[in-house]
């Protein structure tokens, strides 16, 4: 079946023309995005993506182009037409097209909504999740405002290759000071030999993850001690558990760390409960 996706108020074959050549999404990575997990019909997390995208929008001075509501349908639509139960669903907003300039165009350029769909398979990441993944460290390369969810993915798209190139699932992003960050589309998690649960805070050098906060969440009402705080590789290394959340990676197990096991080498309880907590809650919000 042709995928569709919606383009500025069009459903169109994905492999249709649609964007202009000095659009500033590709000029200049001058947009923003959000992703969907979208289970059943159901798009996860919703509330937390808008609340994400709309500071991210925000923050970069693009104009919101549609309300939260009409975007909420266009999604919605473009999902319907890719005959899709089952998916990953991104929304994409630039600047919009104009002559290429670094500083911002007319105020009343139109910025450029992008909808893409494609399928995903909900057996695949549970069993990826029952047998846990590997992720190795690389140096943290990025600009110094991930907290925006930038287009701008260069260093992250690097790193990524490296964990599949020596067969990890993701890599760790490591700061100058020798604490991750969090990982290339995840934020990185610790459960140490006490029980503790520790993830990096929100600053400007973290995407704020939507999945990250409903896990703290659950993780508390379920009595757990959370610390936000960063963690050296040496902690990580020392840790009963580790996993990683993302909106396509729900809450998964990381069983290996650069090559060492991770505790005894299995998805550990913690990790497999936040799991279920956060499927079981996500379609409420």
């Amino acid at each position: 079946m042709a995928r569709i996706a919606f383009v500025n108020g069009r459903y169109l074959p994905i492999d249709a023309p649609a964007v202009q050549a000095e659009d500033r999404g590709l000029q200049f990575a001058d947009s923003v995005y959000e992703v969907w997990t979208v289970r059943d019909g159901r798009f996860l997390d919703s509330t937390g993506h808008f609340r994400r995208l709309l500071r991210s929008l925000d923050e970069l001075r693009i104009p919101h182009p549609m309300s939260v509501a009409a975007l909420d349908v266009a999604l919605k639509e473009t999902l319907r037409r890719n005959r899709l139960k089952d998916a990953t669903v991104y929304l994409q907003v630039t600047r919009g097209t104009a002559r290429r300039d670094h500083g911002f165009p007319a105020a009343d350029t139109r910025p450029t909504v992008i909808i893409t769909a494609r399928p995903s398979s909900s057996a695949a990441g549970d069993a990826r999740a029952e047998r846990g993944v590997a992720v190795i460290t690389r140096p943290d390369t990025r600009w110094a405002r991930c907290d925006i969810k930038t287009t701008g993915l260069l260093a992250n798209v690097l790193a990524k290759q490296d964990a599949r190139e020596t067969g990890a699932w993701e890599a760790w992003l490591v700061d100058t000071e020798g604490r991750v960050t969090e990982g290339t589309s995840t934020n990185a998690w610790i459960v140490t030999s006490d029980g503790v649960l520790v993830t990096r805070p929100i600053t400007d050098n973290i995407l704020h993850g939507v999945t990250r906060a409903a896990v703290i969440e659950a993780a508390r009402a379920e009595g757990h001690t959370v610390e936000e705080r960063g963690f050296t590789l040496e902690e990580a290394h020392a840790a009963r558990e580790a996993f990683i959340t993302s909106a396509t990676s729900l809450a998964t197990p990381v069983v290996e760390i650069d090559g060492r096991p991770v505790g005894n080498g299995a998805p550990g309880s913690v990790a497999t409960r936040l799991r279920e907590l956060y499927l079981a809650s996500a379609h409420e919000r």
